[in-house]
């Protein structure tokens, strides 16, 4: 049986502090922002519009097991990741209200497909605070994965700078804090078939829910049953480079009994672009 750490596991040397980052995205949010391409436009813009009430759900699971945590450097990364997330909370709101604005989309409609989710999760009556924290640790692992991805690869190379930054700085705070709900769910709770088993059903709710507001946003623009929106579809996620091919490694981590966050050691990609988030 995997021991359970009696502390935070957030290696030496990482810190976990937010970084009050504000974007102007009116403009580009306007068009087709990913070099574009209108698939990888409204894959990442659904991607966005997920993230209000999904990093509120992971807040709130944290913060319902706070008062049995006693280690007083959990306690303070707790804290930064509560911040990291509220701000990230704030600039993705914004970025979803612009984009609705922009281009004539129904905020409620499309954000209502993941609050659907949500509470229809909630609802359920197996679904314990230990199992919606289990959820955010799946969660937390998914996106800590993608910003690794997109900080190693050259995917958003051809998207509006600005944009871009905005997404950048998202995934370096990500990987930051990624084993913070981790070391909260080890002390609360610690059981490994949970983790692995909500884990299963969260990937499956988090990528149907995400699809279909890409779907409804590609119907929306007249884009949906394009055959260039196929081809970037198809590129994206099943090519040489694709998503799929960089991520399953990741995924497959996740259900090894002995599984950490930190396994992939992501320090030096960190040390790489703290000082451009900086500049």
């Amino acid at each position: 049986m995997t021991a359970i750490p009696a502390a935070s596991t957030t290696p030496d040397g990482v810190t976990i502090a937010p970084r009050n980052r504000k974007f102007d995205l009116e403009a580009a949010l306007a068009g087709d922002w990913f070099g574009g391409d209108p698939f990888l436009t409204a894959l990442f813009n659904a991607l966005s519009l997920s993230f209000p009430s999904g990093e509120k759900e992971f807040i709130d699971s944290v913060r319902h097991f706070e008062d049995r945590i006693s280690d007083e450097k959990l306690l303070m990364e707790i804290r930064g990741f509560y911040q990291q997330e509220g701000i990230h909370s704030r600039e993705h709101r914004r970025y979803n209200e612009q984009l609705c604005q922009a281009r004539g989309y129904d905020l409620d409609a499309l954000e209502g497909v993941y609050l659907r989710m949500i509470e229809t999760a909630k609802a359920h009556k197996r679904v314990t605070t230990e199992v919606k924290l289990a959820s955010t640790v799946g969660s937390e692992h998914f996106t800590a994965g993608f910003a690794e991805i997109l900080l190693k690869s050259t995917y958003l190379d051809d998207a509006e700078p600005t944009i871009r930054d905005l997404w950048l700085w998202h995934s370096v705070e990500e990987m930051e804090h990624k084993s913070v709900a981790y070391d909260v769910y080890m002390q609360v709770a610690g059981s490994q078939k949970m983790r692995k088993r909500v884990m299963r059903l969260t990937m499956f709710m988090m990528l149907k829910s995400t699809l279909t507001v890409t779907a409804k946003i590609l119907r929306h623009d007249k884009q949906l049953w394009k055959w260039s929106t196929l081809k970037s579809a198809t590129r994206f996620f099943f090519g040489k480079t694709g998503f799929m091919h960089q991520y399953m490694p990741h995924h497959k981590e996740f259900y090894r009994d002995d599984f950490h966050p930190w396994d992939a050691d992501t320090r030096d990609l960190l040390e790489q672009w703290k000082p451009k988030l900086a500049a």
